[in-house]
């Protein structure tokens, strides 16, 4: 009962969302915390990968007729060892400059991806929240939303 109330909403899409910027929160701070480390190289999860994997795993749903249910945790979706190359042309020539003790760790960059993924994780735990307020005042038939 509970998994076809769930299932109907986008809160297993959300999940998914949280589990990835989590994951990858901590991955650019350990990026931050090896800044001064010699030869060491950034890491990075795929975001424009799993948002690809994520929508291939919706449409799947979508034609089974099942809004949400059944995805796949994220470490599935992008194993956490796998390490990404920067999105962007920009960022992928500043992340190939290397620095003179054989790192490439800018702490700007670090620190602006770790800002954009904290709104990421936001914004998904913000609708989250509407989602069980929502449900909660359908099963309570509550009328404060």
């Amino acid at each position: 009962m509970l998994q076809q109330i769930f299932s109907g909403t986008t809160i297993p899409v959300l999940e998914q969302v949280l589990r990835f910027t989590e994951h990858r929160h901590h991955i650019l701070a350990g990026n931050i915390a090896n800044l001064d480390t010699p030869g060491y190289r950034v890491r990075d999860l795929s975001v424009p990968k799993f948002q690809e994997q994520l929508r291939a795993q919706l449409e799947a749903a979508r034609r089974r007729k099942l809004p949400g249910a059944l995805l796949p945790s994220v470490p599935q979706i992008i194993s956490p060892q796998e390490p990404a190359l920067p999105m962007d042309w920009g960022a992928e020539h500043l992340s190939s400059l290397l620095y003179h003790d054989d790192s490439n760790v800018s702490l700007e960059r670090q620190i602006a991806q770790i800002v954009k993924n904290q709104l990421q994780h936001n914004l998904a735990l913000s609708i989250l929240v509407n989602q069980f307020r929502l449900l909660r005042a359908a099963i309570g038939e509550s009328a404060e939303v």
